[in-house]
């Protein structure tokens, strides 16, 4: 097997080399990850000469966003079974916060769930309604004024 990006015989370029590889995230690298390492110490140390404190479930978001996808807080080892070739593959955290790699799986996840077994095999047809700002503060206000905006907007896309 050749190493992605080099060619065969007569410039051919095999497929298993095309084939993408996997390569794994290091999330350390990133600029929000390396702000909050930096910060959050100092933010919380800020907090509790305030007297005050982050809520339980936000001080496990930060700590578990800065575990997510180090190898030293977790990991599996993975092996080929052809060729036996084996891979470290980091935890990550799984949270719905701001932690870019998992909330991008998550969002993937959910895309193919609704392509593959939720939405019907037909043409669909998205609408969006979008209204000035003035009028989305006077539906906030009155909602009963949105519920008869949105049966006439319904009416009028089931109408064309």
């Amino acid at each position: 097997m050749l190493p992605a990006g080099t060619a065969g015989l007569g410039g051919q370029t095999s497929a298993s080399a095309l084939a993408p590889r996997y390569q794994r995230h290091r999330p350390e690298t990133t600029l929000l990850y390396q702000i909050v390492e930096k910060h959050y110490p100092e933010f919380l140390a800020q907090l509790a000469e305030q007297g005050r404190s982050l809520p339980d479930y936000v001080h496990k978001e930060f700590t578990d966003f800065l575990k997510c996808g180090l190898l030293e807080h977790g990991f599996l080892r993975v092996r080929c079974e052809s060729c036996y070739h084996e891979r470290l593959v980091a935890f990550s955290c799984k949270k719905r916060g701001f932690c870019p790699s998992c909330g991008t799986r998550r969002m993937v996840d959910s895309a193919a769930l609704l392509v593959d077994e939720v939405l019907p095999k037909k043409p669909i047809r998205q609408w969006v309604l979008t209204v000035p700002f003035p009028l989305r503060f006077l539906f906030a206000a009155y909602p009963e004024l949105m519920s008869k905006v949105l049966g006439i907007v319904t009416r009028r896309c089931r109408g064309h």
